[in-house]
Protein backbone atom coordinates (compact mmCIF):
# COMPACT_ATOMS: atom_id res chain seq x y z
CA UNK A 1 0.00 0.00 0.00
CA UNK A 2 0.72 3.44 -0.26
CA UNK A 3 1.50 6.02 2.56
CA UNK A 4 -2.43 6.58 2.70
CA UNK A 5 -2.85 3.09 3.77
CA UNK A 6 -5.05 3.01 0.60
CA UNK A 7 -4.66 0.77 -2.37
CA UNK A 8 -3.10 2.27 -5.17
CA UNK A 9 -4.09 1.85 -8.96
CA UNK A 10 -1.17 -0.45 -9.53
CA UNK A 11 -1.35 -2.56 -6.52
CA UNK A 12 -5.24 -2.94 -7.98
CA UNK A 13 -4.68 -3.66 -11.33
CA UNK A 14 -1.82 -6.21 -9.59
CA UNK A 15 -4.53 -7.58 -7.63
CA UNK A 16 -7.27 -8.04 -10.94
CA UNK A 17 -4.54 -9.69 -13.09
CA UNK A 18 -4.00 -12.54 -10.61
CA UNK A 19 -7.21 -13.04 -10.56
CA UNK A 20 -7.26 -13.28 -14.23
CA UNK A 21 -3.96 -15.34 -14.26
CA UNK A 22 -5.54 -18.11 -11.68
CA UNK A 23 -8.82 -18.12 -13.52
CA UNK A 24 -10.70 -16.33 -11.25
CA UNK A 25 -11.94 -13.94 -14.11
CA UNK A 26 -12.12 -15.68 -17.25
CA UNK A 27 -12.11 -14.68 -20.56
CA UNK A 28 -15.59 -13.06 -21.70
CA UNK A 29 -16.72 -12.72 -17.60
CA UNK A 30 -17.76 -9.06 -17.15
CA UNK A 31 -15.47 -7.16 -14.39
CA UNK A 32 -17.90 -5.68 -11.21
CA UNK A 33 -18.60 -2.21 -12.20
CA UNK A 34 -16.35 0.68 -11.03
CA UNK A 35 -18.74 1.92 -7.86
CA UNK A 36 -18.44 -2.33 -7.17
CA UNK A 37 -14.62 -2.40 -7.30
CA UNK A 38 -14.26 1.06 -5.74
CA UNK A 39 -16.30 -0.31 -2.63
CA UNK A 40 -14.03 -3.42 -2.59
CA UNK A 41 -11.18 -1.57 -2.62
CA UNK A 42 -11.85 1.09 -0.36
CA UNK A 43 -10.82 3.32 -2.82
CA UNK A 44 -12.33 6.55 -5.07
CA UNK A 45 -13.59 5.88 -8.08
CA UNK A 46 -10.79 7.39 -10.51
CA UNK A 47 -8.44 5.38 -8.74
CA UNK A 48 -10.56 2.37 -10.28
CA UNK A 49 -10.56 3.68 -13.27
CA UNK A 50 -6.44 4.36 -13.59
CA UNK A 51 -6.28 0.69 -12.35
CA UNK A 52 -8.52 -0.32 -15.37
CA UNK A 53 -6.68 1.99 -18.18
CA UNK A 54 -3.22 -0.26 -17.13
CA UNK A 55 -5.47 -3.59 -17.86
CA UNK A 56 -6.59 -2.17 -20.95
CA UNK A 57 -3.03 -1.28 -21.78
CA UNK A 58 -2.14 -4.81 -21.07
CA UNK A 59 -4.79 -6.12 -23.73
CA UNK A 60 -6.22 -7.84 -20.56
CA UNK A 61 -9.67 -5.98 -21.08
CA UNK A 62 -12.18 -6.01 -23.97
CA UNK A 63 -15.23 -4.14 -24.46
CA UNK A 64 -14.39 -1.19 -22.66
CA UNK A 65 -17.02 1.56 -22.79
CA UNK A 66 -18.76 3.99 -20.56
CA UNK A 67 -21.96 2.66 -20.59
CA UNK A 68 -21.04 -1.28 -18.91
CA UNK A 69 -18.61 -2.80 -17.38
CA UNK A 70 -15.65 -4.19 -19.45
CA UNK A 71 -15.64 -7.77 -20.14
CA UNK A 72 -12.15 -9.90 -19.38
CA UNK A 73 -9.91 -10.28 -23.15
CA UNK A 74 -9.55 -13.40 -24.46
CA UNK A 75 -6.03 -14.16 -23.95
CA UNK A 76 -3.60 -13.15 -26.71
CA UNK A 77 -2.15 -15.08 -29.49
CA UNK A 78 0.71 -17.59 -28.57
CA UNK A 79 3.97 -16.14 -29.88
CA UNK A 80 5.31 -18.26 -32.82
CA UNK A 81 8.45 -19.87 -32.36
CA UNK A 82 10.76 -17.93 -34.71
CA UNK A 83 11.24 -19.59 -38.13
CA UNK A 84 13.99 -19.47 -40.95
CA UNK A 85 12.94 -16.58 -43.32
CA UNK A 86 12.10 -19.02 -45.94
CA UNK A 87 9.46 -21.06 -44.15
CA UNK A 88 7.76 -17.72 -42.21
CA UNK A 89 7.53 -15.04 -44.89
CA UNK A 90 5.55 -16.52 -47.41
CA UNK A 91 2.49 -16.95 -45.56
CA UNK A 92 2.64 -13.62 -43.71
CA UNK A 93 3.08 -11.60 -46.79
CA UNK A 94 -0.05 -13.78 -48.43
CA UNK A 95 -1.60 -12.84 -45.44
CA UNK A 96 -0.86 -9.15 -45.59
CA UNK A 97 -2.24 -9.05 -49.24
CA UNK A 98 -5.50 -9.76 -47.93
CA UNK A 99 -6.57 -5.99 -47.40
CA UNK A 100 -7.74 -3.96 -50.32
CA UNK A 101 -4.37 -1.80 -49.75
CA UNK A 102 -1.56 -3.26 -48.83
CA UNK A 103 2.16 -2.00 -47.86
CA UNK A 104 5.71 -3.77 -47.23
CA UNK A 105 8.72 -1.85 -46.07
CA UNK A 106 11.44 -3.56 -46.05
CA UNK A 107 15.54 -3.57 -45.27
CA UNK A 108 17.70 -5.88 -46.34
CA UNK A 109 21.07 -6.72 -47.64
CA UNK A 110 19.87 -8.65 -50.70
CA UNK A 111 16.19 -9.08 -51.99
CA UNK A 112 16.70 -12.18 -52.59
CA UNK A 113 13.90 -13.87 -49.61
CA UNK A 114 11.46 -11.28 -50.53
CA UNK A 115 11.78 -12.02 -54.27
CA UNK A 116 11.11 -15.93 -53.28
CA UNK A 117 8.57 -15.10 -50.91
CA UNK A 118 6.45 -12.61 -52.89
CA UNK A 119 5.93 -15.11 -55.69
CA UNK A 120 3.03 -16.87 -53.21
CA UNK A 121 0.66 -13.88 -52.69
CA UNK A 122 1.02 -13.28 -56.46
CA UNK A 123 0.07 -16.63 -57.37
CA UNK A 124 -3.00 -16.29 -55.17
CA UNK A 125 -3.62 -12.98 -56.87
CA UNK A 126 -3.30 -14.93 -60.44
CA UNK A 127 -5.95 -17.83 -59.27
CA UNK A 128 -8.64 -14.81 -58.09
CA UNK A 129 -8.05 -16.57 -54.24
CA UNK A 130 -7.04 -12.30 -53.38
CA UNK A 131 -7.59 -9.03 -55.21
CA UNK A 132 -5.81 -6.18 -53.22
CA UNK A 133 -6.62 -2.50 -54.82
CA UNK A 134 -3.36 -1.21 -54.37
CA UNK A 135 0.31 -2.45 -53.43
CA UNK A 136 3.34 -0.09 -52.29
CA UNK A 137 6.37 -1.97 -51.27
CA UNK A 138 9.33 0.03 -50.38
CA UNK A 139 12.86 -1.29 -50.07
CA UNK A 140 16.06 -0.41 -48.80
CA UNK A 141 19.70 -2.11 -49.99
CA UNK A 142 22.95 -1.37 -49.48
CA UNK A 143 24.28 1.22 -51.57
CA UNK A 144 26.60 -0.31 -54.80
CA UNK A 145 28.91 2.64 -53.30
CA UNK A 146 30.38 1.61 -49.87
CA UNK A 147 32.58 -0.77 -48.62
CA UNK A 148 30.32 -3.74 -47.30
CA UNK A 149 30.64 -5.19 -43.40
CA UNK A 150 29.43 -8.50 -44.96
CA UNK A 151 30.05 -10.16 -47.78
CA UNK A 152 33.77 -9.87 -47.97
CA UNK A 153 36.97 -11.94 -49.32
CA UNK A 154 38.87 -13.74 -46.71
CA UNK A 155 41.89 -12.54 -47.80
CA UNK A 156 41.65 -8.65 -49.25
CA UNK A 157 42.88 -7.81 -52.62
CA UNK A 158 45.16 -5.15 -54.09
CA UNK A 159 42.04 -2.78 -53.84
CA UNK A 160 41.27 -2.77 -57.82
CA UNK A 161 39.68 -6.25 -57.89
CA UNK A 162 37.02 -7.41 -55.56
CA UNK A 163 34.70 -10.29 -57.18
CA UNK A 164 32.84 -10.63 -53.71
CA UNK A 165 31.48 -7.77 -53.93
CA UNK A 166 30.93 -7.15 -58.07
CA UNK A 167 29.10 -11.00 -56.75
CA UNK A 168 26.91 -9.52 -53.90
CA UNK A 169 26.05 -6.89 -56.23
CA UNK A 170 24.73 -8.62 -59.49
CA UNK A 171 22.79 -10.78 -57.20
CA UNK A 172 21.26 -7.44 -55.52
CA UNK A 173 20.65 -6.00 -59.26
CA UNK A 174 19.14 -9.23 -60.38
CA UNK A 175 16.66 -10.35 -57.59
CA UNK A 176 15.65 -6.98 -57.47
CA UNK A 177 14.57 -6.45 -60.84
CA UNK A 178 12.92 -9.62 -60.71
CA UNK A 179 10.61 -8.51 -58.01
CA UNK A 180 9.70 -5.23 -59.37
CA UNK A 181 9.06 -7.13 -62.53
CA UNK A 182 6.52 -9.44 -60.80
CA UNK A 183 4.95 -6.86 -59.04
CA UNK A 184 4.28 -4.63 -61.66
CA UNK A 185 3.26 -7.03 -64.05
CA UNK A 186 0.11 -6.89 -61.58
CA UNK A 187 -0.96 -3.75 -63.42
CA UNK A 188 -1.24 -5.03 -66.40
CA UNK A 189 -2.61 -7.79 -65.59
CA UNK A 190 -5.40 -7.19 -62.47
CA UNK A 191 -5.44 -3.57 -62.44
CA UNK A 192 -3.61 -2.89 -59.46
CA UNK A 193 -2.29 -0.04 -58.30
CA UNK A 194 1.26 -1.37 -57.96
CA UNK A 195 3.95 0.72 -56.77
CA UNK A 196 7.62 -0.37 -56.14
CA UNK A 197 10.17 1.47 -54.92
CA UNK A 198 14.02 1.15 -53.79
CA UNK A 199 16.30 3.53 -52.35
CA UNK A 200 20.34 2.88 -51.36
CA UNK A 201 21.44 2.45 -47.94
CA UNK A 202 24.52 3.96 -47.00
CA UNK A 203 25.32 1.59 -44.10
CA UNK A 204 25.31 -2.33 -44.17
CA UNK A 205 21.73 -3.18 -42.43
CA UNK A 206 23.03 -5.81 -39.14
CA UNK A 207 19.47 -7.42 -39.47
CA UNK A 208 17.07 -8.04 -42.09
CA UNK A 209 13.37 -6.13 -41.10
CA UNK A 210 9.62 -6.31 -43.29
CA UNK A 211 6.77 -4.33 -41.97
CA UNK A 212 3.70 -5.77 -42.93
CA UNK A 213 0.93 -3.39 -43.34
CA UNK A 214 2.22 -1.57 -40.14
CA UNK A 215 0.62 -4.52 -38.12
CA UNK A 216 3.60 -7.10 -37.94
CA UNK A 217 7.31 -6.71 -38.07
CA UNK A 218 9.49 -9.38 -39.28
CA UNK A 219 12.95 -9.22 -37.79
CA UNK A 220 16.14 -11.42 -38.45
CA UNK A 221 19.72 -11.19 -37.26
CA UNK A 222 21.92 -11.34 -40.26
CA UNK A 223 24.55 -14.70 -38.81
CA UNK A 224 28.45 -14.48 -40.59
CA UNK A 225 29.64 -17.61 -41.64
CA UNK A 226 32.94 -18.50 -43.87
CA UNK A 227 31.95 -20.48 -46.81
CA UNK A 228 33.00 -20.73 -50.54
CA UNK A 229 31.37 -19.88 -53.73
CA UNK A 230 31.90 -20.60 -57.26
CA UNK A 231 31.59 -17.35 -59.19
CA UNK A 232 32.67 -16.80 -62.74
CA UNK A 233 35.45 -19.71 -63.01
CA UNK A 234 36.64 -18.76 -60.00
CA UNK A 235 36.56 -20.11 -56.06
CA UNK A 236 35.11 -17.08 -53.72
CA UNK A 237 36.38 -17.42 -50.09
CA UNK A 238 34.51 -14.78 -48.49
CA UNK A 239 32.64 -13.71 -44.72
CA UNK A 240 28.75 -14.15 -45.75
CA UNK A 241 25.62 -13.97 -44.22
CA UNK A 242 22.66 -16.72 -45.40
CA UNK A 243 20.06 -14.73 -45.23
CA UNK A 244 17.67 -17.04 -46.24
CA UNK A 245 18.69 -18.92 -42.81
CA UNK A 246 18.11 -16.28 -40.71
CA UNK A 247 15.47 -16.87 -37.84
CA UNK A 248 12.49 -14.34 -38.65
CA UNK A 249 11.11 -13.22 -35.17
CA UNK A 250 7.84 -11.92 -35.21
CA UNK A 251 5.68 -8.64 -33.84
CA UNK A 252 2.38 -8.74 -34.00
CA UNK A 253 0.14 -5.26 -32.85
CA UNK A 254 -2.73 -7.22 -31.47
CA UNK A 255 -0.43 -9.31 -29.47
CA UNK A 256 -0.35 -6.74 -26.63
CA UNK A 257 1.76 -3.68 -25.99
CA UNK A 258 5.44 -4.58 -25.74
CA UNK A 259 4.29 -5.96 -29.78
CA UNK A 260 2.72 -3.11 -30.57
CA UNK A 261 4.83 -0.31 -29.06
CA UNK A 262 8.06 -2.44 -31.57
CA UNK A 263 6.06 -2.40 -34.83
CA UNK A 264 5.00 1.13 -34.52
CA UNK A 265 8.71 2.25 -33.41
CA UNK A 266 10.15 -0.01 -35.90
CA UNK A 267 7.47 1.64 -38.58
CA UNK A 268 8.76 5.47 -37.13
CA UNK A 269 12.49 4.39 -37.69
CA UNK A 270 11.66 3.13 -41.50
CA UNK A 271 9.85 5.81 -41.87
CA UNK A 272 12.83 8.19 -40.64
CA UNK A 273 15.20 6.69 -42.59
CA UNK A 274 13.21 6.77 -45.70
CA UNK A 275 12.72 10.70 -46.04
CA UNK A 276 16.16 11.32 -45.33
CA UNK A 277 17.97 8.54 -47.91
CA UNK A 278 16.91 10.60 -51.20
CA UNK A 279 19.49 8.55 -53.18
CA UNK A 280 16.76 5.83 -55.40
CA UNK A 281 19.09 2.49 -55.91
CA UNK A 282 20.21 2.17 -59.29
CA UNK A 283 19.56 -1.57 -60.40
CA UNK A 284 22.48 -1.89 -62.89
Amino acid sequence: MNGSGRLSPQEIADILRERIRSGELKAGDRLPTQAELAEEFGVERGTVRQALRALQEDGLLSNVSKGSPPRIAEPAPAREEPQPTMVGLAPRLTEAFAPPRVRIDAVCLTAESLMLALSEPVRHIHEGRIRPESVDVRVMLPSRDIDLAFPVPVQEGDGTDNPVHDRWLAMRNAQARVLQHNLQALRATHGIDVHVTFRALPFTPPVKLYLLNGEEALMGYYMLTRREEEWESRTLEMYDALGSHSLLFSFLKRSGRRDQAFVEESQKWFDALWETITTDLTLS
